[in-house]
């Protein structure tokens, strides 16, 4: 046991973050790496350590962040999964004031459908109200002034605007620190896609379990052609930034 013991090593600071997007399979990656024998998740999937602004309100304690790891190998790397990272604008500082060295993982999805799955996960868990169409006619609105916890939760359409928040990251951290993957390649290329995560993150590609979906909320119906069509209209402009930004071909996320 002692032996065993001396060749574990405490957190200092965590090797990377998974960081977002909400509703982008940041549930199904943090599944995937957690089962990597050379990775350390954590006792729970999203931490909320660097979104939690009660945190930093003076010097924050690493330790209420590093509490939630146990003792990990010396070759093993340890990461945090909290979707909310890149929204929440104070987070990235943040998280380069703990560890400017730290990698970023990001997933980015159809901002169209992104949106209506955050607001039917929200319906489903009760705290939605409104119909999808009202709901983002009104975001403005409901979170104006609210609480950042509470208006983060009603963002379905300023969650999708990548481009700003993908320049706020770049503020921070160089593009070599962060991986950003297209949701639909790593749904539909996804051992080829998971292949380049572990590869980014220093780790040799592992026997994984077969994946099984997960968070999947059923839907009561589906998006409609009106709301589509005002969504993307919405979003043009700052897809056409993100193509320019990542180099990327976002041709599958237009009308």
């Amino acid at each position: 046991m002692s032996i065993l013991r001396s060749k574990r090593r405490e957190i200092e600071r965590l090797d990377f973050v998974l960081a977002g997007a909400q509703k982008s399979g940041t549930t199904a990656l943090h599944y995937f790496l957690s089962r990597h024998p050379d990775i350390c998740m954590g006792d729970q999937q999203e931490i909320h350590f660097f979104d939690n602004d009660a945190m930093f309100v003076t010097e924050p304690n690493y330790e209420e962040l590093h509490k939630h790891y146990p003792p990990i190998k010396a070759s093993s790397i340890a990461g945090d999964c909290t979707p909310s990272y890149m929204y929440h604008e104070p987070a990235m500082e943040r998280i380069w004031n703990y560890n400017p060295n730290v990698k970023l993982l990001i997933l980015l999805r159809n901002p169209v459908e992104r949106a209506f799955a955050h607001w039917n996960m929200q319906r489903h868990r009760g705290r939605e109200p409104l119909d999808f169409f009202d709901a983002i006619r009104e975001e403005k609105t409901r979170t104006a002034g609210a609480p950042p916890v509470e208006a983060r939760r009603f963002a379905y359409v300023e969650r999708g605007f990548y481009g700003r928040q993908l320049e706020r990251i770049f503020k921070f951290f160089p593009r070599e620190q962060t991986k950003i993957v297209k949701f639909e390649d790593f749904k539909d290329r996804q051992r080829h896609t998971l292949a380049a995560i572990f590869s980014f993150l220093g780790r040799k590609a592992a026997r994984l379990p077969r994946n099984k979906d997960r968070n999947i909320v059923p839907y009561e119906r589906a998006m409609n052609w009106e709301e589509r069509v005002f969504l993307y209209n919405l979003f043009a402009d700052d897809i056409a930034k993100l193509e320019q930004l990542l180099g990327w071909d976002c041709s599958d996320w237009k009308l």
